[in-house]
C-alpha cells in the first residue's frame, strides 16, 4: 500500500482495476499524480465476494480523499449495449451480471465501466508512453489478447462496444500448419488470442517440443541461447507482426503500446517493427511500438481517467 497526502482544493479521480488474481484501487489528482494505491486478492468465481472487495477498496479511497467519489472500473469483459450485462469476461462469474447497476446500488455513487484493455490504452494515451500521439492502439498480451483504441486521448467506442477486440479475429496470412488453428473459448478456431496470449505461446512450444514451459520461461531460455525456445519465440514474433500489421493497414495508428506479461520481452520492440514491414501496405513505416510507461498499473490509472471529463 502506497500513500501520499491528498492535495487540498484539487479534484481527484478514483479507479479500480478488477483483475483475475488482484483488484487494484488508485486515487489520482487531476495531473495524474498517484495519491493512494491499494491491492487486494480477487475472489475466485464468487460474484458477491467481488462486489464486497470493490466496496472495501472504494471505502478506503473515499476515506483518503475525504469526500464522496465517483468510480471508474476496468473489467476483463465489457457491458453489452443491449442488456447492460457483463459479457466476454474470462472471469466467468462476471458474465451475465449487472455489474454496473449492482455497484451503483452498493456504493450509492456513479460508476463507469470499461474493458481493461480500453483502460490500459486510455492511461498510456493520456499521460503515458503515447501521450504525444493522436491515434493509439493499446494491446494486452497476457492470459488473453485484448486491445483498445484512443483518438486524441479519448476512447473510440462503437455501437457494439467491441472496439479493439482484435484477439478474436483469425490470425492473418496463416500457413498450412496454422490452419484451422487451436480451439478458442469463444467457440471458434484459429483466433489471434490462441496464438499470441501467454498460454498460446506456451501451447505452441509444447506442440513443437513436448516440453511444458510458461511464456516467461520460454523467453528467458531464448535469451540464454536455447535453440528450441528461440524457434518458438521467432514464430511468435512473426505472428505478432502479422497481427499488428493488419491493424496498421486498417487503423494506421501513430503508436502501438504493448501491455500484459509478454510486453516485458524487450526484443519485441525491435524485432516486431522489422517484421511487420513485410505485411504493411505502405512504402513508409512510421508507426511506433512502445512499452507502457506505467506497467501493470496502467489499467487502474485508465479506470480513474474514465472520469477525466
Amino acid at each position: 500500500m502506497r500513500k501520499k497526502p491528498a492535495r487540498k482544493n484539487t479534484s481527484v479521480l478514483a479507479g479500480i482495476d478488477l483483475g483475475g488474481s488482484k483488484t487494484e484501487a488508485i486515487l489520482l489528482d487531476s495531473e495524474g499524480q498517484e495519491l493512494f494505491c491499494k491491492r487486494l486478492p480477487t475472489p475466485t468465481d464468487n460474484y458477491d465476494a467481488i462486489l464486497l472487495v470493490i466496496q472495501d477498496l472504494h471505502r478506503q479511497l473515499e476515506s483518503h480523499a475525504g469526500h464522496p467519489l465517483k468510480l471508474g472500473i476496468g473489467t476483463p469483459g465489457s457491458l453489452s449495449p443491449e442488456t447492460g450485462l457483463m459479457r466476454n469476461a474470462n472471469s466467468t462469474c462476471l458474465n451475465g451480471q449487472s455489474l454496473c447497476q449492482d455497484l451503483q446500488q452498493v456504493l450509492d455513487r456513479p460508476v463507469r465501466i470499461a474493458n481493461d484493455a480500453d483502460c490500459f490504452t486510455l492511461s498510456e494515451a493520456v499521460d503515458g508512453a503515447a501521450k504525444d500521439a493522436d491515434v493509439v492502439f493499446g494491446v494486452i498480451l497476457g492470459t488473453g489478447t485484448g486491445g483498445g483504441i484512443t483518438v486524441n486521448q479519448e476512447l473510440l467506442q462503437g455501437p457494439n462496444a467491441i472496439t479493439g477486440e482484435w484477439g478474436h479475429n483469425p490470425l492473418p496470412w496463416p500457413g498450412p500448419e496454422e490452419q484451422p488453428g487451436p480451439a478458442c473459448y469463444c467457440g471458434k478456431q484459429g483466433c489471434i488470442e490462441t496464438f499470441l496470449s501467454g498460454p498460446g505461446l506456451a501451447a505452441e512450444h509444447l506442440r513443437r517440443t513436448g516440453t511444458e514451459l510458461t511464456a516467461q520461461e520460454i523467453a528467458r531460455l531464448a535469451e540464454q541461447g536455447d535453440a528450441e525456445a528461440e524457434i518458438t519465440l521467432q514464430a511468435y514474433e512473426d505472428r505478432l507482426a502479422r497481427g499488428l500489421a493488419s491493424i496498421i493497414n486498417i487503423l494506421d495508428p501513430d503508436t502501438i503500446i504493448l501491455g500484459g506479461g509478454l510486453s516485458q520481452i524487450q526484443r519485441l520492440y525491435e524485432n516486431i517493427p522489422n517484421r511487420w514491414q513485410e505485411y504493411m501496405f505502405s512504402d513508409v513505416y512510421r508507426t511506433r511500438l512502445l512499452p507502457p510507461q506505467y506497467g501493470d498499473s496502467s489499467g487502474v490509472r485508465g479506470a480513474a481517467w474514465l472520469w477525466r471529463d
